[in-house]
């Protein structure tokens, strides 16, 4: 899908760097027959670049319903149906039964609560066992001590932004 246009939403809104992509998407590899999850999906872009990798099923979720019209516009021209859902990405990870391969989240930068939703992902059935969460946050929000549920993979810095790639920690199991 290289070359073409999408339009952005009226709203606060920071699409995702071209740089920004093709680098999260090199670090993930191939996409062919995965699935994916953009939470705060925005103007669909990255939903949009996993669908165009060959992901099979990708699901956007975004609250703003006045990027609706845009957003549906935007992911109608992907070779496979991106499943777009409106609503708080909070009630979604409370409400899904699907289970993704990777997760893209990536909320407004002032949004407070990015451990807190890590952690609900964390305790969700919504990542895969060998899936990777990917929070892309400014440079401001230092988390030292990591995330509750999740082991640090991958970090890539882009100017003021960063995304961190988080893998399930193993659950002990006892026999």
């Amino acid at each position: 899908m290289r070359g073409r246009r999408v339009e952005t939403p009226p709203g606060l809104i920071r699409p995702a760097m071209d740089r920004m992509r093709e680098s999260v998407f090199a670090v993930l590899g191939d996409m062919n027959g995965r699935s994916f999850l953009d939470l705060f999906t925005g103007s669909g872009i990255i939903a949009l670049e996993a669908a165009s990798r060959g992901a099979l099923q990708v699901e956007a979720v975004e609250m703003d319903k006045k990027k609706y019209k845009i957003l549906l516009k935007n992911v109608s021209m992907a070779p496979v149906r991106i499943n777009c859902r409106f609503m708080a990405v909070e009630l979604y990870i409370r409400q899904a039964r699907q289970t993704f391969d990777y997760i893209f989240c990536d909320p407004p930068f002032p949004y407070r609560y990015k451990r807190e939703l890590a952690a609900s992902i964390a305790a969700s059935a919504l990542l895969a066992g060998s899936g990777i969460l990917m929070m892309h946050r400014p440079r401001e929000d230092f988390w030292a001590d990591g995330v509750n549920g999740f082991t640090l993979s991958d970090r890539r810095a882009y100017g003021r932004s960063i995304v961190d790639f988080w893998r399930l920690e193993a659950k002990n199991v006892s026999i």
